[in-house]
């Protein structure tokens, strides 16, 4: 850790490193004196050396010296079980101080849900000694009704000479067990607790987030859950931690026992309809630094602190076990219809005038666009709740978004989440926001009771702390007042890890320097200018791309040979770690004994340090993954007192478990490349798992310069992922929809898809909201009893009726994919764009044509699909005629749902729910509920596989002929249209049947 005198130091030292002013760093206020500020040097974000524990040889295996624990006083009954464990021998205490004493409690909650709790038993409630995560922060739910229970799960434990206490948690129906520590020690120490469990090999377990990975996580990782501000790096800790996942298991049909797992590939070439499966979840409920070691037939639990509070969800399906946890943690919110149409953003839109050129823009080339966003470009200074007063002042500001709301579109700022520390010595750097924080205790200290000052991009600052009342008060005042001067729609959490871009408080002292500059360019600024081609310009631009090539090889060549001279001398074990031991009752939270896979590697690199202490006495360390969670619960109330009566539009960077009950996500600082479009798939199922759909990516990259290919991609992509946004760095190429003719014509494409869709799409989002559905959807989940499918995660289901397989490489102009069920025999599928039944293959992979400007959109046969038109906003769109498709499954019915409100309250005090049946040549619609805001007129019903003409054309509504209908023996579909007259021009007014 750098000390505050050491900082100082540094910073003294470096005041004649200047930031340099120029034109070419846009990022920078028109109303800030550039030339005057200090530059942090790059040492104040360096911190220990450190190296993993799971990448040191040397470390110390807990489960060799520990001893373990024994069961005694064990009392059972038909509710649960409660025991005392004890140390079985002399302490180890190898990452910390053992605990001699512990309490076990297991519950049956629910006939779904087994909740195990091991703690401390010297804790019984929130104490100096020992951080228990508070109901405070994330739910704990207790046993239903708090009776008795009859429970599909078991709990069973035994005492051992050689490990001591373990547990087995097993499914009463097949004896299956899902969750065994028996023959492994428990290590709970006061900074460190271990739980091995054993697992069949070639498992597959799904989850444990965030981290970008495919959807399977595999038997070969380390999953560390540390909130890190780091853009994307692949297999590494990011942004949020969800310490939860959903297990599946493949068996073979008539294995009653379940005694035979398949764990072999399978042929994917040929149907496979032999088989079932089960699925079960497990959620840790600890918001410590964690790790969770994937290995080949066992999973290792490591936290640095807290308690074993685990629950257990029974399943049997994806869907139950999603349900049975979303029940604990919170169903998502109901977001604003606005919400799910098409977001553009970009950090670099210098002013109002320019960003309202974006807006004019996509109305001219006749681009939907709902949402126009601002990055920290709009801020003074890159303050909070403050806009520059020249560039983004708030007179015009207020104009510009009044033309927005006129035209039924709406603007989302970014809001960073730390705070700026105005200069004392300078009175015209006053900041009324710190002042009302810092006067009401709102922000985190040092240990000594002093203010804790990090650095982010305003410059010196201080951060909310969120665990006093004072802090929630001062946030939504701010943002209430702020509001009043600019209306805006919502808000954009970002750096909420909390990311500090100095080790410490590295203020202290020092805020007489401020505003200091980032110890690091920014982008735009002079030598740090983004030069990287677009992926594949070799292939687009060879000759250009050759001719770069060959200017740049002899200065790589001298890279190479200056870099081999200096690293010539320098082996592994020349490098110097810095490895700390347990000091008896004490606890280093700066550097602790158990080093964590951190991709940052010292837990304090940009990032406020583990000893940051709040005004309860609590240390950042034992609360640092909640940050990010808790100021989007702050905001959300914060909106909800702005915009009362409305639903809070948010998207935040860092979420903990429950986080989609208030907020969407976003998948972070990813990059312009193919793989990262390819990993949006899994990052966004993987964001279903975890309650938070309302998910998307920066479509078409946010690092490096994106290209025609990969935007026309992408933006048809995303036109499927519930939150639709394009975003990008600060000196990138841009990238807007409208710069390549070809993706204009792409997007607008998949844009008609998306708005024809969007009243399916609300729909699913009230389901996942009342009943915790899930709206992106895993192949594998939608067909549990077919193991080739356990790793799909190149295609997706929105909801159970959409099927999109996406093109996920340059160049191809087709894209392989499975239609499942549909060479067995229990699935149709219809071409979304002809509606023309799908072609039953061969085999189960099938290549699929897909030029350039084409994604293959497919309707799983069994839906009735209420659709309207695509508009400029959805506003506009919600006023359309309404259409109906019929898609038939293989059984000839077809069945379906509408959800509808005005689109935005927060209590709705009108909705109305359609159901639709369809079999044997009928339509049954049944209406119920009193709003009548969306009965409009129906313009026209088309049936999907019709083998043959109908023996009559006529089409009559409660018996009355209406229309004749048109048979198209190609696509095999009956179209009926002049329907806008009939049910008076209102078509869910009331119950009715088509025949």
């Amino acid at each position: 850790m750098v000390s505050p005198a050491l900082v100082s130091s540094l910073l003294l030292a470096s005041c004649l490193v200047r930031a340099q002013s120029s034109t070419a760093a846009p990022r920078a206020s028109s109303t800030a004196a550039a030339a005057s500020q200090f530059t942090l040097p790059a040492s104040v974000d360096e911190g220990a050396t450190l190296l993993p524990n799971v990448y040191d040889p040397t470390a110390p295996d807990a489960q060799v010296h520990c001893p373990g624990y024994t069961a005694s006083n064990v009392k059972t009954s038909t509710s649960g079980v409660t025991a005392h464990l004890t140390l079985a021998g002399t302490a180890c205490n190898v990452y910390g101080t053992d605990v001699q004493d512990l309490d076990l409690l297991v519950e049956y909650q629910t006939n779904a849900r087994l909740h195990v709790s091991i703690r401390p038993s010297h804790v019984t409630s929130q104490n100096e000694s020992w951080y228990l995560l508070s109901t405070d922060y994330v739910p704990a739910p207790n046993q239903e009704n708090g009776q008795t229970t009859t429970s599909d799960l078991t709990f069973s434990w035994e005492n051992t000479s050689e490990s001591g206490f373990g547990f087995n948690v097993t499914r009463n129906g097949t004896g299956e067990v899902l969750f065994s520590t028996t023959g492994t020690k428990l290590v709970f120490e006061n900074q460190f607790i271990e739980l091995v469990t054993h697992q069949e090999e070639k498992y597959n377990l799904y989850g444990l987030g965030e981290v970008i990975h495919g959807l399977r996580l595999g038997n070969n990782l380390t999953r560390t859950i540390y909130a890190a501000d780091v853009g994307d790096p692949i297999d590494y800790n990011l942004y949020g931690s969800h310490p939860f996942y959903l297990q599946t298991k493949y068996f073979e049909v008539g294995d009653h026992n379940r005694t035979t797992l398949v764990t072999e590939p399978l042929d994917t070439s040929n149907a496979t309809s032999n088989y079932t499966s089960l699925s079960h979840g497990v959620y840790l409920r600890n918001a410590h630094g964690m790790e969770v070691l994937l290995r080949a037939t066992n999973v290792t639990w490591r936290t640095l602190g807290g308690s074993l509070d685990l629950y257990f969800f029974s399943g049997p399906t994806q869907p139950d076990v999603t349900q049975q946890y979303l029940n604990v943690i919170g169903e998502p919110a109901l977001q604003n219809y606005w919400g799910f149409g098409f977001h553009q953003c970009r950090w670099g839109y210098q002013n109002w005038s320019v960003t309202e050129d974006v807006v004019n823009n996509y109305e001219r080339f006749a681009i939907p666009l709902e949402v126009i966003w601002n990055d920290i470009d709009y801020m003074n200074h890159y303050r909070d709740f403050d806009n520059d007063p020249i560039r983004f002042n708030y007179s015009t500001g207020s104009a510009f978004l009044k033309r927005l709301h006129d035209r039924g579109q709406h603007y989302i700022p970014i809001i960073d989440s730390a705070i700026y520390v105005p200069n004392p010595a300078n009175a015209s750097d006053a900041y009324q926001t710190f002042n009302d924080g810092n006067d009401t205790n709102s922000f985190l200290l040092n240990p000594d009771g002093s203010l804790y000052i990090g650095d982010v991009w305003p410059g010196l600052t201080s951060f909310p702390d969120w665990s006093t009342a004072a802090a929630h008060t001062w946030w939504k005042n701010q943002l209430v007042a702020w509001h009043q001067k600019l209306p805006v729609d919502g808000a954009w959490i970002d750096m909420s890890e909390v990311s500090s871009f100095c080790v410490g408080s590295c203020g202290s002292g020092n805020i007489s320097l401020n505003p200091v500059h980032p110890p690091f360019k920014l982008p735009g600024e002079p030598g740090n200018v983004i030069y990287d081609y677009p992926e594949g310009f070799n292939l687009t631009n060879a000759t250009e791309a050759a001719s770069a090539a060959s200017a740049s090889q002899s200065q790589a060549e001298a890279t190479v040979t200056a870099s081999s001279t200096t690293a010539s001398g320098l082996t592994s074990s020349s490098t110097s770690y810095l490895r700390t031991t347990p000091t008896p009752g004490q606890r280093n939270v700066n550097h602790p004994p158990y080093v964590l896979n951190n991709v940052q590697g010292d837990l304090a690199v940009h990032a406020v340090s583990p000893n940051a202490t709040h005004h309860n006495g609590i240390q950042e360390y034992d609360v640092h993954n909640l940050f990010g969670h808790q100021i989007l619960q702050a905001t959300y109330a914060a909106l909800v007192a702005a915009i009362p009566g409305k639903r809070p539009f948010l998207i935040g960077r860092s979420t903990f478990v429950g986080s989609g009950t208030v907020a969407g996500h976003w998948g972070g600082d990813n990059m312009s490349k193919f793989y990262y479009m390819y990993f949006s798939i899994p990052q966004a199922l993987s964001f279903s798992l975890f309650g938070i759909p309302m998910f998307g990516v920066d479509t078409c990259g946010f690092n490096g310069n994106s290209d025609e290919e990969l935007c026309n991609r992408w933006m048809q992509l995303s036109a499927f992922f519930p939150f639709y946004r394009n975003h990008n760095t600060l000196s990138a190429n841009s990238q807007e929809a409208y710069v390549w003719s070809s993706v204009i014509d792409a997007t607008k494409t998949a844009m008609n898809v998306r708005f024809q869709l969007l009243p399916y799409l609300y729909t699913l989002f009230y389901n996942a909201h009342t009943k915790g559905d899930t709206v992106m959807r895993a192949l594998a989940w939608e067909f549990p009893n077919d193991p080739t499918l356990a790793d799909a995660d190149r295609q997706f289901f929105l909801g159970p009726s959409i099927l999109v397989t996406p093109v996920l490489t340059q160049g191809a102009t087709a894209v392989n994919g499975v239609f499942p069920g549909l060479v067995e025999g229990t699935a149709v599928y219809y071409d979304w764009y002809n509606k023309t039944p799908v072609s039953v293959p061969s085999t189960k992979n099938t290549t699929i044509a897909a030029p350039l400007g084409h994604i293959p959109v497919y309707i799983r046969g069994g839906v009735v699909l209420a659709t309207q038109q695509m508009a400029l906003t959805t506003r506009a769109a919600r006023n359309t005629s309404w259409s109906l498709i019929v898609a038939p499954g293989v059984d000839g019915r077809a069945s379906g749902s509408l959800y509808l409100d005005d689109g935005e309250s927060l209590a709705p005090n009108a909705t109305k729910l359609v159901t639709f049946s369809a079999a044997m040549g009928s339509l049954n619609v049944t209406v119920s509920g009193n709003y009548t805001g969306q009965d409009l007129p129906l313009a026209n019903l088309t049936i999907l596989g019709v083998p043959q003409p109908p023996p009559s054309n006529i089409v009559r509504i409660n018996g009355q002929t209406v229309a004749n209908s048109t048979y198209n023996t190609a696509s095999k579909t009956l179209f009926i249209s002049g329907l806008e007259h009939v049910l008076g021009g209102k078509v869910w007014s009331a119950n009715w049947t088509l025949s």
